[in-house]
């Protein structure tokens, strides 16, 4: 064998060497590696610890507001519902009554008023008075003498002047007619009672 092949034979053949031992020690290095990691817990026969599990943390508990103790207050009575009271009926108002009617503004009341029957020495006087508008509108003989020719003469003289003087006075104080004093006198007496009772 030449010398050149044979220095690079002896070159190659070293370096395999060298790398067989490398990878060798590396190799072996790698197992202890790994037996650091197994052996230990195989011999002691203890198991590793699992991990500690983590407890959510618990909310603490809300303590209610402390009350201060105070005097307990009575309950007010239930007030029971207002009743509905019938409304009231309503009052009848009265009918306004016709106001009177005004007295006549005269001093009599209006009417027809009979006097009484007076006796004259001849015979008898009686007269009726009316009233209107409260005053003496008119007088009427109802009764005189007339039993003879000369009272009735004296009569139809003296009557019509007796009766104007009666509604000019609004009363029975006549003076009376001369000659006929008997016939005026009972003129007097009648009417004047008959105006009495119209009298206001």
């Amino acid at each position: 064998m030449p010398m050149p092949f044979r220095s690079a034979a002896k070159f190659v053949w070293s370096f395999f060497l060298i790398g067989t031992f490398a990878l060798f020690a590396y190799w072996n290095s790698y197992q202890s590696n790994q037996l650091a990691y197994v052996v230990p817990s195989a011999t002691t026969g203890t198991t590793p610890a699992p991990a500690a599990q983590q407890t959510p943390p618990v909310p603490a508990a809300s303590n209610p507001p402390s009350q201060s103790p105070t005097a307990s207050t009575p309950a007010a009575p239930a007030q029971s519902a207002p009743v509905s009271q019938p409304a009231p009926a309503p009052t009848p108002t009265p009918a306004p009554q016709p106001a009177p009617a005004p007295k006549p503004a005269g001093m009599y009341k209006d009417g027809t008023y009979t006097g009484p029957s007076v006796y004259v020495y001849y015979g008898n006087v009686q007269v009726q008075a009316t009233i209107s508008g409260g005053k003496l509108t008119d007088v009427q003989f109802l009764d005189h003498p007339q039993d003879r020719y000369t009272s009735i003469a004296i009569n139809d003289y003296a009557m019509p002047i007796l009766q104007q003087e009666a509604l000019q006075a609004q009363s029975a104080n006549v003076n009376g007619v001369s000659g006929a004093s008997e016939t005026s006198g009972g003129f007097v007496q009648s009417l004047g009672a008959a105006l009495a009772q119209a009298k206001n």
